[in-house]
């Protein structure tokens, strides 16, 4: 019994609090995992150390970016969306670490286990998190987020036909599955950003109202969408080329009105806006290797560094600033990672268009600016993601 001089305090909410929400265990994996693949698969190609890969070194490096450090955000963000979407709870406590543990186990399985286990490892995740997601939307009756589902189930597919390429089961280049990948992700972060990036801008910057034509998003999606199925499925021709230019003028067209340079004084902003400008840039690129001027590796690390590494960075800090009742504004150490990402895409991408003859040096440049920039985001939000929230709620 309390009495009236006594406060109430509302009771802790159950569980261990970084298994309480999806991007708790899967944006620290993915940070941690971000930090540390990059520079060693840099070290492991100069020789520096010894990995028992069961892959080729280029094969593990482009599968785990994409499949394990972008799908864990990917994940970790959809799990968690889809409780604010839907109000119905995903999956926490013991069921959350089992999905996170076998994303983990499938990291470690690369370097350590035979391929097979490796593989079945791998595979299981996505078609786990796809009916998962997908059963919460027809519960909730949510059908504009259903092409999201299908999207995680395409991934899944991609990632089969990787595995299936590597084993020899069928008879592609597995490389041409990681592009399959990577668009789909690209795709992904095309709806996310559609959603998110003028809607926080407008909610940060009071009397602004971002007005994008309807015609406008479903020219951008429809485009993109077509022109990289055409770069996946087909041989280097100049209709994809021109397909991939004309979604790289859409997209540039839809940052525009989004009004980036108003948000030059909110570095959490800003750096959505920088990442996002990475999409035109990439698809830009890729048109112009379509057409024999570059090689395609230019306009694959602008789409995979500079628009998803950077759009991921500015999501989970924001995404954890949010979800953990602190203030959405950016601390000196959370802008430093920002630039540092964006660094990295300027020496992956554009230093070695310029300078080619230097590009081991690009590269160990690209590999520090990541790795540190990860790095301070575990120095910032690791205590933040294994605590309660500030306000004592459930989260």
């Amino acid at each position: 019994m309390t009495t009236a001089t006594e406060p109430v305090h509302a009771p802790s909410p159950p569980g261990w609090p970084l298994l309480r929400l999806g991007f708790r265990p899967f944006d620290l994996g993915a940070a941690a995992y971000g930090m540390l693949a990059v520079p060693l698969w840099i070290a492991f190609m100069l020789g520096k150390v010894s990995l028992n890969l069961t892959l080729s070194p280029v094969l593990w490096h482009a599968h785990e970016m994409l499949f394990g450090f972008a799908v864990a955000v990917i994940v970790g963000f959809l799990l968690t969306a889809g409780k604010v979407w839907t109000g119905l709870d995903t999956p926490r406590g013991v069921a959350l670490a089992a999905l996170a543990g076998l994303w983990l186990a499938a990291r470690v399985a690369a370097v350590f286990a035979p391929y097979g286990v490796y593989a079945v490892l791998d595979l299981l995740l996505l078609p786990l998190v796809a009916g998962i997601f997908i059963t919460l939307l027809l519960r909730a009756g949510g059908g504009r987020n259903l092409p999201l589902g299908a999207i995680l189930l395409l991934l899944a597919l991609a990632n089969a036909a990787f595995h299936g390429a590597v084993s020899g089961l069928i008879d592609i280049e597995p490389v041409r599955a990681l592009h399959a990948g990577l668009a789909l992700i690209v795709m992904i972060e095309c709806v996310i950003a559609g959603r998110v990036i003028p809607a926080f801008t407008q909610s940060a910057l009071p009397g602004l109202r971002l007005k994008v034509p309807t015609w406008l998003e479903q020219a951008t999606l429809g485009a993109t969408a077509i022109a990289l199925a055409l770069w996946v499925l087909l041989p280097a021709n100049a209709f994809s080329a021109t397909a991939l230019g004309a979604a790289a003028c859409l997209h540039a067209l839809r940052l525009w009105r989004w009004k980036p340079l108003r948000t030059r004084s909110r570095p959490i902003l800003w750096v959505l806006h920088l990442a996002y400008a990475w999409l035109p840039a990439g698809l830009a690129l890729l048109a112009l290797s379509q057409l024999g001027v570059l090689g395609v590796s230019s306009g694959i690390h602008a789409l995979a560094v500079g628009a998803t590494g950077g759009l991921i960075i500015g999501m989970i800090t924001r995404t954890a600033r949010g979800h953990t009742g602190r203030p959405l504004q950016a601390t000196r150490l959370e802008t430093a990672a920002y630039l540092l990402v964006a660094c990295a895409a300027v020496s992956r991408v554009l230093l070695p268009l310029l300078a080619p003859q230097h590009l081991l040096i690009w590269l160990v440049a690209a590999a520090a600016a990541w790795s540190i920039a990860f790095a301070l985001y575990l120095v910032v939000f690791s205590p933040w993601l294994v605590t309660t929230r500030l306000d004592g709620k459930d989260g």
